[in-house]
Formats: C-alpha cells, sequence, structure tokens
C-alpha cells in the first residue's frame, strides 16, 4: 500500500465516500454491508469494509473465514502501531474488496467502543483512508454508544437495516436520533433505510410518515440471503453457480448507484420513544381495514 500523508477526511468533491452501515441486531447488516462493497466494487469503486463486533464476522461472507482482528494485531506487537503494515490488518476479500476487522476485549471486560477508536487510529496511521474510493463501516447492532458511534464521526452517510417488525424500527429510530446529534458537528447524513428480508413494508411505510427518510430498498424475503451468510458468499460469488439469482444482486447494485450518487440525505427528525410505541402498537393492535366496497346484486337469474 502506498504511503501517502493526507488528510483523512472525506471529501465528496474528492468523490472519496464513508458508509456507517447500523441497524437491529441480527437484522442482516453484515450480509447486506458485504453485498453492498462488492456492488460497489462492481462499479469500479476501490472499497474497504471494517467491522465493527467484537464478534469481528462482518467480512466472512467476503473472505469465508474470521480473519485476525486489528487488536490481536495490536496485542502482539505490543501496541507499537510503528510496527504494523497494511498486510498485517488488511485482507482481501471476493470481488477485490479489502477487508479489516476491529475485534474486541474479552467477553465482559473492556470497552467494544474504544476498540473501534483504535482501529481508526491505527488505519489512519497506515493512510487506509486515502487510498479508497469507499470505506464501509459495519457497525455493532443497535448500541449507539458513544464508543459505537465513533464511526459516524468519520461517515459522510449513515444507512440504516431495517425489517417490518417494531422491533427493528425502534432501533432504527434511536440510530436516527445517534445520526441528528453527530450531524450538529459534523457533515454527516442519513442517505436512508435498507429494507432486509421482509415480506411487507407497510410497518415501514407508517414509520417514515412520522419520520421521514428515504428508503434505498426493500429487499423481499428471499430464503438465498440467509443462506448466503451460512455459505460465506456474497450473493455475488453465488451466482456464479446460479445465474438465477442474479437478480437478487440488482438490489444491492441498486444501493450502490443511489450511494455513488452522492445523495443529499436527511438529517432525521427521531420520533420521541413513547410516541413511536404507541404509533407501531396501535398500527399492530387497531389495523386499518380496506374500505368496504358493495357487491353488486347477484344475477339470479337461470339461463
Amino acid at each position: 500500500m502506498a504511503d501517502l500523508k493526507q488528510n483523512s477526511v472525506s471529501t465528496k468533491g474528492e468523490n472519496r465516500v464513508r458508509l456507517a452501515v447500523y441497524g437491529k441486531g441480527g437484522i442482516g447488516k453484515s450480509t447486506t454491508s458485504c453485498n453492498i462493497s462488492v456492488a460497489l466494487a462492481r462499479r469500479g469503486k476501490k472499497v474497504l469494509q471494517i467491522g465493527c463486533d467484537p464478534k469481528h464476522d462482518s467480512t466472512f461472507t467476503l473472505t469465508g473465514y474470521l480473519i485476525p482482528t486489528i487488536i490481536d494485531t495490536l496485542q502482539e506487537k505490543d501496541f507499537h502501531y510503528e510496527d504494523i503494515w497494511p498486510e498485517d490488518v488488511i485482507y482481501k476479500g471476493y470481488g477485490g474488496v479489502d477487508c479489516v476487522e476491529a475485534g474486541g476485549p474479552p467477553a465482559g471486560a473492556g470497552c467494544g467502543g474504544y476498540v473501534v477508536g483504535e482501529t481508526v487510529k491505527l488505519l489512519k496511521e497506515l493512510n487506509a483512508f486515502d487510498e479508497y474510493d469507499v470505506i464501509l463501516f459495519d457497525v455493532l447492532g443497535d448500541v449507539v454508544c458513544g464508543g459505537f458511534a465513533a464511526p459516524l464521526n468519520y461517515a459522510d452517510y449513515a444507512l440504516i437495516v431495517t425489517d417490518n417488525g417494531f422491533d427493528a424500527l425502534f432501533a432504527a429510530n434511536r440510530i436516527a436520533a445517534s445520526v441528528r446529534e453527530k450531524a450538529r458537528t459534523h457533515p454527516l447524513r442519513l442517505a436512508g433505510l435498507i429494507g432486509n428480508r421482509t415480506s411487507k413494508r407497510d410497518l415501514i411505510d407508517k414509520y417514515i410518515e412520522t419520520v421521514p427518510m428515504p428508503v434505498l430498498e426493500i429487499l423481499p424475503l428471499i430464503e438465498d440471503i440467509r443462506v448466503s451468510r451460512v455459505k460465506g458468499k456474497t450473493l455475488f460469488e453465488m451466482t456464479e453457480t446460479d445465474a438465477a439469482l442474479n437478480y437478487v444482486c440488482d438490489y444491492y447494485l441498486n444501493i450502490a448507484d443511489q450511494i455513488l450518487a452522492l445523495p443529499e440525505g436527511v438529517v432525521p427528525k427521531d420520533a420521541a420513544d413513547r410516541d413511536l410505541f404507541s404509533l407501531l402498537s396501535d398500527f399492530y393492535l387497531n389495523p386499518q381495514q380496506p374500505p368496504a366496497t358493495v357487491d353488486a346484486e347477484p344475477d339470479l337469474m337461470m339461463v
């Protein structure tokens, strides 16, 4: 990797884009992130995906295995940053996407947010931010404490992965609140929601009526998306043996195209927790019925 000493702050005029992907735990952020990363690479961009989760499995779908983490490498080097080279922490994934895993402290000890900060610090020391057209942070679950909100400090856009369920949208609203707060001091915008593996979108539509924001894409309930995670492959890689899956890749390519168009985005105005709880609960408890139609008089004449 080139040894470039430049400012790592992203500049849209230079067509460098940084993304932070959030969403409720288990919603499919990592699978979505990996496929978006490949889609961006297919559009000719040099992409780095950074996993910000102690499970260090964000890039599993890209690499097919759990790559060593930055925190492990730092410990091996006694935290001597000057002894670490890009190839020690950056691994090549499918489609030419470069992959980094932040890792985390031992279970029940330390702060995962601190590890995210150390990862960003090291990547800046290695000038990784200057070498990529797109950097995508795949961030732990719906935790938006100061540490895990750190990627928002470096992002141009946040993306929220959700489904059509109560819990996922409640988490999305809390993430939107974090985006709003960070946007006070950083040039950050919410690019929009991504609905993942959902057969309906009525609750999503109800939510964005109250908290206006773009919907980048709604992926239907496609079992192959879940299977791809188990196989450790992106949908793009799976099409190499099953061309029928090309239509699924089109969803991710559409998201990539919207991101590369540098959308205006929004600073979301999140709903108060109690108001959102009432809104979503009412939607479940008092579903709107379609207007009744008057059936035509039956024709009883015998022929």
